[in-house]
């Protein structure tokens, strides 16, 4: 029989290890499997998708993040049905999605410009349905971001009821400087958790002047997907191969647990070898040095 006392001490020493080696959640799921935004190949994926995904998975890709969905061109071409088929074939899934909503953040936009997007997501079998960007229009005061907050809760009672999760994806211009405050807190503090999660675009944050951590700290649990791609250290303005760069991800991956993080997301915007090598020596690097070693 273990005594109440030898349990509590067992127990505190094994919080105190998860505390020690954060990124264990990832050590201890065995095989982490990593995605692709598949941005990263969008000037030449509309050429060859069937090709495209062959290659990915070649690498060793098990996850996609897809983009770019029209109403009238699908996927670069393909239905919704044909786009699965392929990843299926090639046995990777598509947990997550980018899907533009500027006309439902609008002002005069409706739920009927969310509802067919939630149709695409639930026809791939996809959990997060995700916001990558708002024009700049519509994004010029701290009272634009607070009106915007209030239809991402909205968007995000919609992607609940349909079993989805609603997530914004930062860029840098949500932390810009307004008396103090910016549009990224003013996202955080003015959502409901429950229907509204983050894509922490690290390179972004990172090139805002921002400490992830920080974010994590103070907003812990509400980041479960992240954007890993590195920053040039010559020209920040440009990515590069992860773990080549000036992003320090030994440190920022410590934060995993307070982040909530489930899905790694690789993105590249721009490649200065051959973009299937890149994404190969970023996809070792994350797996081997950032997930499994820790």
């Amino acid at each position: 029989m273990i005594h109440r006392r030898t349990f509590l001490k067992q127990s505190g020493l094994a919080l105190a290890a998860t505390t020690l080696l954060p990124g264990t959640i990832f050590a201890n799921s065995g095989n982490q499997p990593l995605g692709l935004q598949l941005y990263s190949l969008r000037e030449t994926i509309g050429n060859n998708v069937k090709g495209t995904i062959e290659k990915l998975a070649e690498i060793g890709f098990k996850e996609v993040e897809t983009y770019g969905y029209s109403k009238d061109n699908g996927f670069f071409g393909l239905s919704v049905q044909e786009f699965k088929e392929i990843l299926t074939q090639n046995g990777i899934n598509t947990p997550s999605g980018h899907y533009g909503m500027d006309p439902f953040l609008e002002e005069k936009g409706t739920k009927d410009d969310v509802n067919y997007i939630l149709d695409v997501a639930k026809q791939l079998d996809q959990k997060y349905v995700i916001i990558p960007y708002i024009a700049e229009g519509l994004r010029s005061s701290i009272d634009d971001y607070k009106r915007i907050a209030e239809k991402l809760n909205t968007a995000g009672r919609m992607c609940k009821d349909a079993g989805l999760k609603l997530v914004y994806h930062n860029h840098a211009f949500e932390f810009d400087n307004y008396n103090g405050k910016n549009g990224y807190d003013i996202f955080l503090e003015n959502t409901d958790e429950d229907l509204v999660d983050f894509e922490m675009d690290i390179y972004w944050v990172v090139r805002a002047g921002i400490e992830p951590s920080e974010l994590f700290n103070k907003y812990p649990g509400r980041f479960p997907l992240w954007h890993v791609k590195d920053m040039h250290k010559q020209k920040p303005e440009l990515n590069t191969e992860i773990g080549s760069g000036s992003v320090d991800y030994k440190e920022i991956f410590k934060y995993t647990e307070e982040a909530g993080v489930k899905h790694l997301i690789i993105e590249q915007e721009n490649f200065e070898m051959d973009p299937y090598k890149s994404l190969e020596q970023s996809f070792d690097y994350l797996q081997n040095k950032l997930v499994t070693k820790m």
